[in-house]
């Protein structure tokens, strides 16, 4: 069993049916109860939930304090290489935009990791284009061990690779592996995966699993808000969370929820989300499960980032660069999409500190027994 047979179980026509029509009763009743099922988180997204917010935010913001308390996790992206196999109608890196490549090699990898120190992050994800050849398990081999000597923490978003491949890179230092299925709706994946490897929907769908079989410690996982009609894609991602919790005990999970931005050749959102809308988001997230790792990017305007920072959420990006050699060199033109939120990481973790929180510049670190 994985999730891609759980996900014929489901039909997005009668969910999204089901969103719409829960009333404010439903969303009482939820609110209400001291655990929540994927009926209450139907309820909790749902338009009539949407007078609830202050309520929301204030049950979310006990739940986050109980469990996480007042810490936020620092994380920076690290772009290897922009290069990338497959035609997508929303990604900057997609093969058919005319743009520069670019792969860092290890010496360029070495800048950056230094740049990047003195920024004082201990926790990277590393992000590349989906390039199976040119920047596959050969490229990561070697990448991998001459980064993680830097950093205590190291997540990937990369293309989804086979189990044992996982298996083999956390042998190297990796810790965790972000892998977002973009849309949870087949029909409209198809419409934007053009071309490429990332075709494969059920291929792509099942990525978590084979990352919890290989052991690794955490999953991230959600949709990219503006491809479809939001509130049934992030009740897949939902739903998605809640099987691989209960299959998968061992490896912790988090969500993220990008919201399309512009980038080279972009499509137009399907489905446009407010930001009190995505405010309802992450309540209904954090109320749905008080356990998982809420995530918010510098996709999001500093003044929005600041707002919710108390609302559920437990990691942030900060001085983002979505280019290869971002860090070091700062060309603009090879960006995977422009970033909102350009302060410095020292100007985050103030405005983090103001709010009364505390910056955790490392993620988790693996303890050895002699």
């Amino acid at each position: 069993m994985s999730f891609s047979e759980h996900w014929k179980t489901l039909s997005w026509d009668d969910i999204r049916l089901s969103i719409y029509s829960k009333t404010a009763g439903d969303v009482s009743r939820a609110l209400a109860k001291p655990k929540r099922d994927l009926e209450d988180f139907k309820a909790l997204i749902s338009p009539a939930a949407e007078p609830f917010l202050e309520q929301m935010a204030q049950q979310a913001d006990v739940m986050t304090r109980r469990r996480f308390g007042y810490t936020v996790n620092f994380y920076v992206p690290l772009y290897l290489s922009n290069l990338c196999a497959n035609a997508c109608t929303y990604c900057g890196f997609s093969m058919e935009n005319r743009i520069k490549r670019r792969t860092l090699s290890l010496d360029e990898i070495q800048r950056e990791c230094d740049a990047i120190k003195q920024m004082r992050f201990d926790s990277i994800l590393l992000v590349t284009g989906e390039h199976q050849t040119k920047v596959g398990m050969a490229y990561f081999r070697e990448a991998i061990p001459a980064i993680k000597q830097h950093f205590s923490y190291l997540a990937m978003e990369v293309q989804p690779l086979a189990e044992m491949e996982y298996a083999e890179l956390k042998g190297l230092g990796l810790d965790a592996v972000m892998v977002y299925q973009e849309t949870y709706n087949r029909s409209t994946y198809a419409e934007h995966h053009l071309r490429g490897n990332k075709t494969d929907f059920a291929y792509r769908l099942d990525t978590p699993d084979r990352l919890a079989r290989a052991g690794v410690d955490k999953i991230g996982i959600g949709a990219l808000i503006g491809l479809d009609e939001w509130r049934t894609d992030c009740f897949f991602a939902a739903s998605h969370l809640d099987y691989l919790e209960q299959t998968y005990w061992r490896s912790r999970y988090s969500i993220s929820f990008p919201r399309l931005r512009p980038c080279e050749g972009a499509v137009q959102p399907k489905s446009v989300m407010t930001d009190r809308q995505l405010v309802q988001l992450i309540c209904a997230y954090r109320l749905f499960n008080p356990e998982v790792e809420l995530s918010l990017s510098t996709r999001e305007s500093p003044a929005f980032r600041d707002k919710v920072l108390p609302l559920g959420i437990t990691s942030m990006s900060a001085a983002s660069k979505t280019q290869p050699g971002g860090y070091a060199d700062d060309e603009p033109e090879l960006e995977q999409f422009a970033v909102s939120d350009e302060r410095s990481a020292q100007e985050v973790a103030s405005a983090v500190k103001q709010a009364g929180f505390d910056v955790v510049w490392k993620d988790w670190q693996v303890g050895y027994s002699g």
